[in-house]
């Protein structure tokens, strides 16, 4: 007689799912629970991030008429797919989500076979498709994978779907023949498997198939979910073929070359197989280092290519010059295969603080000049594309690296920013591939950046001075006795401030570079000399609203508690996001100055006293911070004083920057023989 399992285990919710669930902020949550004494008690998590009964809480919401109806009825069920365990089996249900939503039911083959959803799986799938009843299967996927996406995006890097419109662009560009067959070795979600069906999944004669393969089950069969959602893959599945395996050790697509490879292959593996591929016939240029994994991923690009067919590949600018991998490097431009190199701006992907570079493959020789001169490569530098004295940011303009890169691989017309050099003059002792290293800066962008640069620094130069001169003015007081101290934490029980930590950010829609309309900052931390970082406010005002993002208002204090990065910033340009090392103090301006509050707590002696000392990456306790009890007119002079010291800060900083591009300009000219005296 087999036992009775018992009823399954409560769902957990958090205080930022009860926000989304309630459709309210978080803090309005916060405050539930500090007025009402029949809010439901915490049954899990920590005393920093407590966990609720799900059924508890929406008994509460509804008994006190605050379970709003205009909420996405999602929203209540994400919880309860979070609360069936581990990633694997959240994501296997997902994906299960967008079969039946996509109509397919066939059970035991193809995407997703051997995942029998037990009972409350099953109850769970039934009432997804309910709420979804007549909305877009598309959007109601495509929310539930972003969710789960979102919830571990420190274990999955995406490719940004601009990115790989760019890159079914490019191959586009680089393929004139019809295309009949896409892979991704690395497919991951699908994200460019998708891309390229919408590029040629209705311009094919025939059906487009998709060929994919990745080390993680999970992913595939989401990668598989998202094909037939969005109508790419038959229902039958018979033009999709998708594989959970390791793709360099046991490649499933050998007999089916493709027509278009599309990948951004993992970077920097170590155990990608090198003893025991030693002997792979895939190594046609050479056998790749064990440093070198994205070189092996290159060849196998290479190798499954139909005659013909063209490989676009994201790699890190690494790869280009590396010395452990030149001799590969020089074997494919000798063979004619690697025909173009596009350095894309920091950003355009993870990891988002590098440039990242796309490799243009081509199977078979290049063709040589109808004059007989030796084939070329074709180098690009996309951060040309940049707006005018925008060149040291970091930001993308899609549109216009897009047009560029349009430019000089359809017309052959040699734009700013990019060249063609023969192959002979690049086989040399490094082989260096790198973009910036052949592409010539024009005399007139010199000239340009150097009146651009003389202008900066002047107005830094001014504003210096004048905070220099009020500055200067100050002198210790003689007064002996010390001033009373209270603690951060003391002020925050006594309601005079509110201590606000900062949360994971969705990732795929941080874009950096230049404000644009309708975009709020986001801040990760350090919090001077940072990127600039910008999410759509709608998305802020979302995030907001259902407390999964923190965002401040005007003259809140960011702190940035790491030791290694302590700083601290009243923020005048809210609403700022911030992110999981940072937090925000929110002061009641009726008894505290906030000017004066960032000041003390950045002393470094005040620091000091508050941190651990365990190692770089240990943080400062924010509410063992002591600042002197003052009048509230005190505080404001002192207030003052920390605005001037702010400036004089950050002017000092920007100089320095503006200094370096005015040298290296100078030097431009000066190597160019280019410089004289007015």
């Amino acid at each position: 007689m087999s036992k009775n399992p018992g009823p399954p285990p409560p769902v957990l919710v958090t205080l930022a799912e009860i926000a989304r669930i309630a459709g309210v902020g978080r803090a309005a949550v916060s405050n539930w629970r500090r007025r009402h004494d029949d809010f439901p008690p915490p049954i899990g998590g920590t005393d920093t991030s407590p966990q609720f009964s799900l059924t508890e809480v929406e008994e509460w919401l509804r008994r006190e008429n605050k379970l709003k109806a205009s909420v996405n009825p999602l929203d209540r069920l994400w919880p309860e797919y979070e609360s069936l365990g581990d990633r694997e089996t959240t994501g296997l249900l997902v994906a299960r989500a967008g079969l039946r939503l996509s109509g397919y039911e066939s059970a035991g083959a193809g995407p997703s076979a051997g995942l029998v959803p037990d009972q409350r799986q099953s109850r769970l799938l039934d009432r997804t498709l309910e709420l979804a009843g007549e909305a877009d299967a598309r959007a109601v996927f495509t929310t539930l994978l972003e969710r789960w996406l979102r919830t571990h995006v420190r274990q999955i890097t995406t490719t940004p779907q601009q990115l790989a419109e760019l890159m079914a662009e490019v191959a586009g560009l680089n393929h004139s023949a019809p295309v009949h067959a896409v892979l991704d070795p690395a497919c991951g979600t699908g994200t460019l498997l998708a891309a390229a069906g919408r590029r040629w999944g209705s311009a094919s004669d025939s059906v487009l198939r998709f060929l994919g393969q990745d080390s993680d089950p999970v992913l595939v069969n989401l990668a598989s979910a998202r094909l037939l959602v969005d109508g790419f893959a038959k229902k039958d599945l018979s033009n999709l073929s998708l594989v959970a395996d390791d793709t360099l050790r046991r490649a499933a697509h050998t007999g089916t070359p493709a027509d278009v490879v599309l990948c951004n292959p993992p970077a920097n593996e170590r155990d990608w197989g090198h003893s025991e591929l030693a002997t792979d016939p895939r190594w046609v240029y050479g056998q790749p280092p064990r440093t070198e994994s994205e070189l092996a991923w290159v060849q196998h690009a290479v190798a499954a290519l139909a005659p013909g067919g063209v490989a676009v590949l994201v790699l890190p600018p690494a790869v280009a010059a590396r010395r452990a991998g030149r001799r590969i490097r020089a074997g494919l431009l000798r063979a004619g295969v690697l025909r173009a190199v596009i350095a894309l701006p920091p950003g355009a992907a993870p990891p988002y603080g590098v440039g990242l570079h796309l490799w243009i493959l081509r199977a078979g020789p290049a063709a040589e000049e109808s004059d007989g001169s030796p084939a070329e490569l074709t180098l690009v530098d996309t951060t040309y594309a940049m707006p005018p004295g925008a060149a040291e940011k970091t930001g993308i303009d899609w549109a216009s690296v897009t047009a560029q890169v349009k430019d000089v691989l359809l017309s052959g017309t040699k734009t700013p920013g990019s060249i063609s050099v023969p192959i002979v003059d690049l086989l040399d002792e490094q082989v260096d591939l790198t973009p910036a290293r052949h592409i010539p800066k024009t005399r007139a962008a010199t000239i340009a950046d150097l009146r651009l640069f003389w202008s900066r620094f002047d107005n830094h130069l001014s504003e210096l001075r004048q905070a220099a001169g009020v500055l200067s003015e100050l002198a210790p007081t003689e007064q002996d006795e010390a001033v009373p101290l209270i603690g951060i934490g003391e002020l925050e029980r006594a309601g005079a401030l509110e201590i606000r930590a900062g949360q994971g950010l969705p990732e795929a829609l941080v874009r950096r570079g230049e404000r644009q309309e309708g975009e709020a900052r986001v801040l990760t931390g350090p919090l001077f000399g940072q990127p600039e970082l910008w999410l759509p406010v709608s998305a802020v005002a979302s995030g907001r609203q259902d407390g999964s993002l923190t965002v401040t208002a005007s003259q809140d204090i960011v702190v940035s508690a790491l030791a290694r990065a302590f700083d601290v910033q009243v923020d005048t340009d809210a609403p700022s996001v911030l992110g999981p090392q940072l937090s925000a103090l929110r002061v009641n301006p009726a008894v505290l100055d906030p000017w004066f509050l960032a000041g003390c707590l950045r002393a470094p002696a005040n620091v000091r006293r508050a941190g651990t000392h365990a190692s770089t990456t240990s943080r400062i306790d924010v509410r063992r911070l002591q600042v002197p009890r003052l009048p509230l007119e005190e505080q404001r002079r002192y207030g003052e004083i920390h605005r001037k010291i702010t400036v004089f800060e950050r002017e000092l900083q920007d100089m320095k920057k503006v200094g370096a591009e005015l040298g290296r300009s100078l030097g431009d000219l000066l190597a160019a023989g280019q410089l004289r005296h007015a």
